[in-house]
C-alpha cells in the first residue's frame, strides 16, 4: 500500500473526522490568532507595546504550553500554537524593554 493510499484513508476515517469536529482541534485553531497578531505587531513601533499585557500573555501561555503536554491526549496542535505566542510576547518584552529602558 502506497503512502498515499494510506494517507488518505487516514483522512477518510471515522476517528479523523471526530478530531476534527472536536475541541481538541479547533480551540487551538482559533487560539492562533493570539499569535499570529503578536508576529504582526513586531512589525509595528515598539511605543504601543504594553509591557503588563505582553507579560500577562506571555505567563498565560506558558501555562497552557504545559497543559497542552499533561492533558491525555496530548494536544500538539495546541502546544505549537501556545510555544509559539511565548516566543512572539518574549520578543515583544524584549522590544518593550529596549524602547522604554534603554
Amino acid at each position: 500500500m502506497s503512502l498515499g493510499k494510506k494517507l488518505i484513508d487516514q483522512l477518510k476515517s471515522k476517528e479523523f473526522r471526530q478530531y476534527l469536529m472536536s475541541t481538541h482541534f479547533w480551540g487551538p485553531v482559533t487560539t492562533w490568532t493570539f499569535p499570529a497578531a503578536a508576529i504582526a505587531d513586531t512589525q509595528k513601533h515598539p511605543s504601543i507595546i504594553s509591557g503588563k499585557m505582553t507579560l500577562a500573555l506571555a505567563i498565560y501561555s506558558s501555562c497552557f504550553c504545559r497543559f497542552a503536554l499533561k492533558v491525555n491526549p496530548r494536544n500538539l496542535l495546541l502546544f505549537g500554537c501556545h510555544f509559539t505566542n511565548v516566543t512572539a510576547q518574549i520578543i515583544q518584552g524584549v522590544r518593550f524593554v529596549k524602547y522604554h529602558y534603554l
